[in-house]
């Protein structure tokens, strides 16, 4: 059972953290493995082998979601069975896994099946795993003797079909957004890529997934070089500022793509975004002065597989090359990342990177 004593003591603000803690550990477990894997698998080409290994990463990403839930409850000290009702009810609130009658069933010739994608809404993820993990500390214990069987049923079943029901609704988040971004394409070139790369900043540390904006509103060209390069720049802020803070395995998670396991020192030091900002921001510079282009599919991905440099050696071969993309991509970031904390902590002392950056998802 949840541990008594923490449920007493237990604020609004603990239950947040403890939710966007569970999160950001779940998202490193599901995605770290596609994100590192698949990228060395494309120096063997396609092939059996390797179709089949990143089939397998790519069926263990889409559990992102019950991983989560199930870090979540963790956090709560809940017992094996809340473990898995609060991951099951994620699970089926995140909208990974969608019935799509269109498609008939091969097996059955039946029509419709469940089709399994990406890592589902992460905001809804997180909604159903906190009202399954309410519920369960407010009438867990009541149900006596037969929670094994009532429990996944009220609370397990129950809080995924309503996660179920405001998916569509909690979607619209995104979709907003995306509206948003897609304005920003109609202004002048350098003001356009600042503000996309800005956005897409600090979206890569929220539960708000870039990779969904920049394929639902189809970024191309330099606003998709833009998008990618504002990912890469808080990729390189928070390298920047972990690797005398953290573990070298938290950094390196970083680097490979696990972004938004800092979601939890987002919410609680919110300055973390001023030198991603100002990093993001100066190096949307250079994508608009060397047309650094990009695509739908690499718009929300920055350095993670090296998905934006390649787009942009693939897309702007006119204009850049493989020095210039490593001096876009890289060197020039890294350097206003290092600017931003020696001014921004040693300078002004607007934060203490030990703490600020300080990953708090343990």
């Amino acid at each position: 059972m949840a541990d008594t004593t923490n449920t007493n003591k237990l604020t609004v603000k603990t239950f947040l953290n403890k939710i966007l803690a569970g999160t950001a550990t779940g998202i490193i477990v599901g995605l770290i493995p596609n994100a590192v894997v698949s990228a060395i698998l494309k120096l063997f080409g396609q092939n059996p082998v390797t179709a089949t290994i990143n089939q397998a990463l790519l069926i263990f990403q889409c559990a992102t979601p019950l991983l989560i839930g199930a870090l979540i409850a963790i956090q709560f000290k809940m017992e094996p069975l809340d473990v898995a009702i609060v991951g099951a009810a994620a699970y089926v609130g995140s909208g990974v896994t969608k019935f799509v009658p269109q498609i008939v069933n091969p097996a059955t010739k039946a029509q419709g099946v469940f089709v399994s994608a990406g890592t589902g809404d992460l905001i809804n993820t997180m909604i159903t795993a906190g009202l399954a993990v309410g519920l369960l500390l407010l009438v867990g214990q009541h149900f006596g003797s037969v929670k094994i069987v009532a429990a996944p049923i009220f609370v397990g079943g129950g809080t995924g079909l309503i996660g179920m029901l405001i998916l569509p609704y909690v979607s619209k988040i995104t979709t907003w957004l995306g509206t948003v971004t897609n304005s920003f394409t109609n202004l002048q070139p350098i003001l356009m890529c600042i503000l996309i790369s800005c956005m897409f900043a600090v979206l890569i540390i929220s539960p708000i997934s870039t990779v969904a904006i920049g394929m639902a509103i189809q970024l191309n060209g330099i606003s998709a070089g833009a998008a990618a390069m504002g990912v890469a720049a808080t990729t390189l802020v928070l390298v920047v500022h972990s690797w005398r803070t953290n573990k070298s395995g938290v950094t390196i998670a970083i680097a490979l793509g696990a972004m938004k396991m800092m979601m939890p020192n987002l919410f609680r030091y919110p300055i973390i975004v001023l030198p991603t900002l100002i990093t993001a921001a100066l190096s949307a510079i250079p994508v608009a002065l060397f047309h650094v282009s990009g695509t739908p599919a690499s718009a929300g991905f920055g350095l993670v597989g090296l998905v934006g440099p390649l787009a942009s050696l693939d897309a702007g071969k006119a204009s850049i090359n493989i020095v210039m993309a490593l001096i876009v991509w890289i060197v020039f970031p890294v350097v206003v990342a290092m600017i931003c904390r020696f001014l921004f902590e040693k300078v002004f002392h607007l934060y203490d990177e030990k703490v600020a950056f300080a990953y708090l998802g343990e």
